[in-house]
């Protein structure tokens, strides 16, 4: 155990001591992480979330659905699921004229109905 001895704050610890063990183990794998953040980027606008949302209801939707369901231009939510495909959370195919986008694995419908049901928990 390394120690020192910390100023006092209600929420830290009164001294520092730490399990070397335990922290060279997670410092081995602590860089995995790196890159997730995008995820969390990109889902921390409140318009891609509702966009990936009603994603998460629907098996696809054409741009036009979510331009309706978000109340924005076509542009708007064109921009908006073209971000979330560039960041690996959606897909898209032509059909015609239409553009239909999805979520673009069930690990991104899990992301948004988990912080959904913590959201819910904690109000």
């Amino acid at each position: 155990m390394v120690e020192k001895t910390l100023n006092n704050v209600s929420d830290t610890c009164e001294t520092s001591c730490y399990n070397q063990e335990v922290v060279s183990r997670v410092q081995k794998r602590i860089n995995e992480v790196n890159g997730v953040e995008l995820l969390f980027k990109a889902l921390a606008d409140a318009t891609r979330l509702k966009v990936a949302y009603a994603l998460t209801m629907e098996d696809e939707l054409c741009v036009c659905d979510v331009a309706e369901i978000i109340g924005s231009t076509t542009a708007t939510a064109s921009h908006h699921l073209r971000y979330l495909r560039n960041m690996g959370l959606a897909k898209y195919r032509k059909e015609g004229k239409l553009v239909f986008y999805s979520l673009l694995d069930e690990h991104v419908h899990q992301i948004v109905n988990i912080a959904l049901i913590h959201y819910q928990e904690e109000k």
